[in-house]
């Protein structure tokens, strides 16, 4: 699987202004839930994906995580997954709720609706 970095404003920005779906994935390196989570996110095979996938480290990038929960009005929390499209958060989970299988449905609900 091919993750992409959000590590700035203008990366958020673009997610923030694409009229396509995207997931953004919340990730804290010290947390031992979050790496179970990203664990069981990076499980799948690449073809269940039918949209692009994005990381932030809430630790290492922590504005660029805060500017994520201001522009799409969500609570911050870590783990979380954020899906988004046309400057909104059309869906989110974190913690124990991050299950990839669940997730890929929601994608494909989403997409085929």
């Amino acid at each position: 699987m091919n993750w992409k970095s959000v590590k700035s404003e203008a990366d958020v920005q673009e997610l923030f202004k694409t009229n396509e779906y995207s997931l953004i994935y919340k990730h804290s390196p010290r947390c031992m839930t979050s790496l179970m989570a990203f664990r069981n996110m990076k499980s799948g095979a690449e073809s269940d994906y039918s949209i692009p996938f994005h990381i932030v480290d809430v630790i290492q990038d922590r504005e660029v995580s805060g500017l994520i929960a201001k522009t799409f009005s969500v609570k911050h929390e870590s783990p979380q997954v954020l899906i988004v499209k046309d400057g909104e958060c059309i869906f989110n989970i974190s913690h124990e709720s991050i299950v990839l299988k669940d997730i890929v449905k929601k994608i494909n609900a989403l997409t085929e609706a």
